[in-house]
């Protein structure tokens, strides 16, 4: 099971030199690239992109006031030189040559126009619009995330979305890709359920998955999506170039789907399950990017609701909060006395709750329900802990909780992380036991070794024992095998004296 990332900069910092001078041949990529970056990587390009001089190092310095600025450009710097953006050579700052000459076409128009996507020239007789579009990036996301938390609301995701789940680690299970092949999406969610996957359950790393934003969901999505690729030799350049291309793109424009290589019209196939963009029906012409693909590079939060409100989400989007003190995001007030009340309609939110809270009565527009020992231990038993729990309920604290501090009360918090650490008192751990030291200077030696690499578990001096932990058994064996082979040699060494002596000895009494 690959690891799941969910930073897009964690991904792209794994890459070689040759993979990003390739990504840095597209405009769009390198302007993606920079709208990802902080603030004040931004402003270094910026302040770069004309001098065609390399920067020395101690010039740049002179940019930024000392101490605290020095750290940020510091770490800034650091970044950029992990996205190939930047080298140090003798003392200079030197800027990629391709993502020199790609960024300012960005900036000024120039060079391949294509790369963020082509227009279509003629009107499409099926038009339709940002409430469509926001509906059916709805519907595809939220089965997604229905699936996850066991729940029956629509569909269920097609194999494709059910693979990656397994795969990625936020689902219990895998998929017996022989087998499903010849299944519908029906089929498979169902041999999902029985045999191949046993009982689908959400996993810790499901579960923090349903904490973060929907952004940050997308591209967790799409990275897996890339581990996935690289499988099924893929060419992750024009996957990634293709992912960076969408944040780009118009919401409510249609695009030509002419212009894409096989590699990536086989990816638009897949991303319609997302609902990252639509097209009306297989080898169409034109596809529409939704709002998840066109938020993916500019930091926008997307706001989705149920597909039942889609015609709120534009409005939604668009306008900006009439009132700093209501948070459109917090649903949820928790008293002291464990009861919760969760403002909300939507299936999903619901059945997040029902993880780890025993869910009462339910309202046309709200759910009531008490946080218990049992609640809690069941969430527990599904590898959520209780810093998720504690994270989901103040993330989506109500407007009137946020004006107290802290917002959640200390009681309930308090409570939660005892009933798990009343779970965990026993945690097994991986490790090996090194035993039966012939001698107590071979033994202190080795737990000296060992706590200098911080790999001791355990350790007893009387009984000569330590517990190593997996890390550190390599090292710790080694060194160990070494003390054995110089012990060996001292013994030897110390038998021919011994017999060299006695030699003597017999000599001198011949004589």
């Amino acid at each position: 099971m690959s690891k799941f990332q969910t930073s897009i900069h964690e991904y792209l910092e794994t890459l070689p030199l040759q993979t990003f001078n390739r990504l840095y041949q597209k405009p769009a990529t390198c302007l993606a690239i920079f709208r990802l970056l902080p603030p004040l990587g931004k402003q270094i390009i910026m302040s770069s992109l004309y001098v065609d001089a390399p920067i020395p190092v101690a010039d740049m310095k002179l940019w930024f006031k000392e101490s605290a600025g020095m750290m940020k450009h510091k770490e800034a710097m650091q970044r950029l030189k992990a996205l190939n953006i930047f080298a140090e050579e003798r003392g200079n700052y030197m800027m990629n040559a391709t993502f020199l000459e790609q960024f300012r076409n960005a900036l000024t128009g120039g060079g391949n126009s294509q790369s963020f996507g082509l227009a279509t020239s003629t009107p499409d007789k099926h038009h339709v619009d940002i409430a469509f579009l926001d509906d059916y990036a709805t519907k595809q996301w939220e089965a997604i995330l229905h699936f996850m938390v066991g729940t029956t609301e629509g569909r269920p995701p097609c194999k494709g979305v059910l693979n990656l789940l397994g795969r990625s680690g936020l689902m219990t299970g895998g998929s017996d890709t022989a087998q499903s092949d010849n299944m519908d999406a029906r089929d498979f969610a169902s041999q999902m359920a029985r045999q191949d996957f046993g009982v689908p359950k959400i996993t810790h790393k499901g579960f923090q998955f349903l904490l973060q934003d929907i952004n940050t969901q997308v591209w967790a999505f799409l990275l897996q999506y890339l581990n996935m690729a690289e499988s099924l030799n893929m060419d992750l350049v024009e996957v990634l170039t293709f992912f960076f291309q969408l944040g780009s793109l118009e919401l409510g424009n249609d695009y030509s789907s002419e212009t894409l290589t096989p590699t990536q019209t086989h990816l638009l196939e897949d991303l319609k399950a997302y609902g990252i963009v639509y097209q009306r029906k297989r080898g169409s012409r034109r596809f529409y990017p939704t709002r998840l693909a066109t938020t993916l590079t500019s930091g926008t939060p997307v706001m989705l609701g149920s597909h039942t409100n889609a015609t709120k989400i534009a409005a939604a989007a668009a306008r900006k909060a009439e009132d700093e003190e209501e948070d459109d995001h917090g649903f949820i007030v928790l008293e002291t006395n464990y009861r919760i009340y969760a403002y909300t309609d939507s299936p999903l939110q619901i059945a997040v709750l029902n993880l780890f809270v025993h869910l009462r009565d339910r309202f046309p527009n709200m759910v009531t329900g008490v946080i218990t020992r049992d609640s809690i231990r069941r969430a527990l038993s599904k590898g959520i802990t209780a810093d998720q729990i504690i994270t989901y309920l103040t993330a989506h604290a109500h407007a009137q909780m946020r004006k107290h501090t802290p917002i959640l009360p200390l009681t309930v918090v308090d409570q939660i992380r005892l009933w798990e650490i009343e779970k965990n008192r026993l945690r097994p751990v991986a490790s090996w036991l090194y035993s039966q030291f012939n001698r107590q200077q071979d033994f202190e030696s080795t737990l000296e070794y060992a706590s200098e690499l911080g790999v001791v578990l355990w350790s007893n001096q009387k009984r000569r024992m330590v517990c190593i932990s997996t890390e550190g058994h390599q090292a710790v064996g080694a060194y160990v095998r070494k003390l054995i082979t110089r012990h060996k040699e001292q013994q030897g060494q110390q038998t021919q004296q011994q017999q060299q002596q006695q030699h003597q000895h017999v000599t001198s009494v011949a004589s």
